[in-house]
């Protein structure tokens, strides 16, 4: 359960109070679990639920596995994360989709009709919460736009660039840091870590970019092909 502070920073329970918050999970039904890092939470294959997935505590990403065990991150899932069948992203047959952790998380479960249905107690969290969950909808939706226009670049030197100048512009700087590591970003870009690494030094001999770790700048602006 979420204390008063976490409650106030995660984007899902934005504007309910934790007296409410505490209502809320004996209304809606909610089940709240813990798994270590690298813990499995969800498969998409083998859940037959309609629970909505929300990271309380924590981080965790979808990731697709398709036929020859190639694993690709569909999406990284933070602070107010939310997954499940009904906002899965659809997968070619034979294709496996998974929620696992990137670190100790807690995660709150709540039965999706539940969530969207008519309250019976008229509950004003509840408006609230629908309200939050369909700008968190929005937002993912927003995130796969950005993820798509990544992947439709041919090479892996256009793949980082845009990416790079989709952060530079949401942080308004040319310097900024990655969300997260070299080898997340391998898989966020979907090609191997080593040619990406090679690709990275070659952005940074011919003065394109600069980077510390995890922190970038952009130096030249550099044409993008699709």
């Amino acid at each position: 359960m979420l204390t008063q502070l976490e409650l106030e920073k995660n984007p899902l329970f934005d504007g309910i109070t934790h007296s409410d918050y505490m209502k809320m999970l004996v209304c809606f039904q909610a089940v709240q679990r813990s798994y270590r890092a690298e813990e499995l939470i969800y498969d998409f294959g083998n859940n037959h639920t309609d629970a909505i997935g929300v990271v309380e505590r924590g981080s965790a990403a979808l990731i697709r596995i398709d036929e020859e065990g190639t694993a690709t991150v569909l999406e990284e899932l933070g602070t107010g994360g939310v997954f499940g069948r009904n906002l899965a992203f659809g997968g070619s047959v034979g294709d496996s989709l998974e929620v696992v952790c990137r670190t100790p998380c807690d995660v709150l479960f709540i039965d999706y009709p539940h969530l969207f249905r008519r309250c019976e107690n008229a509950c004003s969290y509840h408006s609230r919460l629908v309200q939050n969950m369909l700008g968190l909808l929005s937002d993912k939706a927003q995130a796969l736009s950005e993820r798509i226009d990544v992947l439709s670049r041919r090479s892996i030197r256009d793949k980082l660039l845009c990416y790079f100048r989709q952060i530079s512009e949401k942080t308004s700087s040319d310097t900024f840091t990655l969300p997260f590591s070299l080898s997340v970003l391998a898989d966020y870009i979907a090609t191997d870590r080593s040619a990406m690494m090679r690709e990275l030094k070659r952005l940074r001999d011919e003065g394109v970019i600069c980077s510390d770790g995890r922190q970038i700048t952009m130096v030249k602006i550099e044409k993008i092909g699709h």
